[in-house]
């Protein structure tokens, strides 16, 4: 994965599904992903760029990697659980692990245009 890059990647294990398939369910996945807020910030969890990877089975399991925005964040402990719940409601998929790294540390650079416009960052 390109770290620079504020979006993250998204993989397929298995070439079983097709990228029509992978498109599709990967859409579902995104807007999963932007139902979850940081509660200190008011942007999504996906345009802040804490979403680092995501690799998609061919059996739809799911795994995330993400960040936070620093380790201290206080809901260090919950996130991950949230990330996991709001992936659980997409139609069809299988198994979702969402694990927890700091390497590499986030930075706002991680950050879409669209969350650097709403937080005035420009």
């Amino acid at each position: 994965m390109n770290v620079e890059s504020p979006q993250p990647q998204m993989d397929s294990q298995s070439s079983a599904l097709s990228a029509e398939q992978l498109e599709i369910f990967t859409q579902k996945l995104v807007t999963a992903l932007k139902t979850v807020f940081d509660p200190e910030i008011p942007v999504d969890i996906y345009e802040l760029g804490l979403i680092y990877k995501v690799d998609v089975a061919d059996n739809y399991d799911t795994t995330v990697d993400m960040t936070l925005t620093a380790p201290g964040c206080p809901v260090a402990g919950e996130m991950p659980g949230m990330v996991q719940s709001a992936l659980e409601t997409v139609d069809g998929i299988g198994k979702v692990t969402v694990n927890m790294t700091f390497d590499p540390p986030w930075t706002p650079e991680r950050m879409s245009e669209e969350a650097k416009l709403e937080l005035n960052m420009f």
